[in-house]
């Protein structure tokens, strides 16, 4: 049995999310803890939990989603895992965080990238890898269709969608990658989002006003 786990890190209200089976084997995505305490909250319920870590995944690598990298790899040894459209977003964060006057300790570079339709395994189960571009072009989801729910970062929200008025970002293509990918999965699917509450699959193609399920 997956279980999913969340925290509500940084000043942009990421959602950084553990997931874990009955393995205690552990992926940390989108690893946002900013503060010293923000860390300690992950840290520490890695160790209550018992879970052992084993990979780092990113959705996307703008640099709400990629703050806590620096942590994790010092604590775990994991380096980020992310498409590799996204080379050119994760290079420029931290000119980002310059420009908002925030701290950031640079992600260590990633070693290896993932594909749309990659499976990536740890304990007993499977993600599926999508390839979901628009609000950033390396944008990824990870989808599990047994637990019927998907890790979607910043490509749908409840009753709305990622942002594309920032660098690198296309509308027609975030909306293409809701309608071919997330709005092809199960009504009941489960969203888990980069920001803000979970929804489900059936309630966003029945009640999200910028995406229609046609």
């Amino acid at each position: 049995m997956l279980t999913v786990k969340f925290f509500t890190f940084n000043p942009a209200h990421e959602n950084t999310y553990v997931l874990y089976d009955e393995t205690q084997e552990c992926v940390i995505i989108d690893a946002g803890c900013y503060t010293a305490q923000e860390q300690a909250i992950l840290k520490d319920f890695i160790s209550d939990k018992k879970l052992k870590p084993v990979m780092l995944l990113c959705t996307h690598a703008h640099f709400d989603h990629i703050m806590g990298n620096r942590f994790v790899f010092d604590t775990y040894g994991l380096k980020p895992i992310f498409h590799k459209a996204d080379l050119d977003v994760f290079a420029a964060q931290e000119g980002v965080c310059k420009r908002y006057e925030l701290n950031y300790d640079p992600s260590p570079a990633p070693e290896k990238h993932i594909e749309d339709g990659d499976e990536l395994t740890f304990g007993n189960t499977t993600l599926k890898v999508f390839h979901t571009p628009g609000h950033a072009p390396g944008h990824v989801v990870f989808y599990n269709a047994e637990n019927h729910l998907v890790i979607n970062g910043d490509v749908l929200f409840k009753n709305t969608i990622g942002r594309t008025d920032i660098p690198l970002a296309n509308h027609d293509d975030l909306e293409r990658s809701i309608k071919t990918k997330l709005y092809t999965l199960p009504d009941e699917t489960t969203v888990y989002t980069g920001h803000g509450p979970v929804t489900n699959i059936g309630y966003e193609k029945t009640h999200n006003m910028f995406v229609n399920a046609d």
